[in-house]
């Protein structure tokens, strides 16, 4: 079992920007690649940016792409996702999710946080 447990969500001035974390625990959580999913009122959940295990490789979806920034600490128990720039249409709660492998799709992720809200006013 992996554990996630996500935070630095928040209210920001569009045009700003937040970091959000994502420490994950239990048996082998380095081992797993990482990604961000987020979920805006009344949307489908999309994916944001994930990175593999060893941080080596990453990948973006469209929504943050040039704006946001996932990391990986040298441990790799902990995940980071640097926006800058936001806009109204990034309020959403963020999720983080672990799996075996590089992947945009969530039904590729075994593991979920619970969440954290970034709320981006205009």
């Amino acid at each position: 079992q992996v554990q996630l447990v996500e935070s630095g969500g928040g209210l920001v001035q569009a045009g700003g920007s937040l970091r959000l974390s994502c420490v994950a625990s239990g048996r082998a959580a380095s081992d797993y690649a990482m990604g961000w999913f987020r979920q805006g009122s009344g949307r489908e959940r999309e994916f944001v940016a994930a990175i593999s295990w060893g941080g080596s490789a990453t990948y973006y979806g469209k929504v943050g792409k040039g704006r946001f920034t996932i990391s990986r600490d040298n441990a790799g128990n902990t995940i980071y996702l640097q926006m800058n720039d936001l806009e109204p249409e990034d309020a959403a709660v963020y999720y983080c999710a672990a799996g075996p492998s590089l992947d945009l799709a969530d039904f590729a992720y075994e593991y979920w946080g619970q969440g954290t809200q970034v709320i981006v006013s205009a």
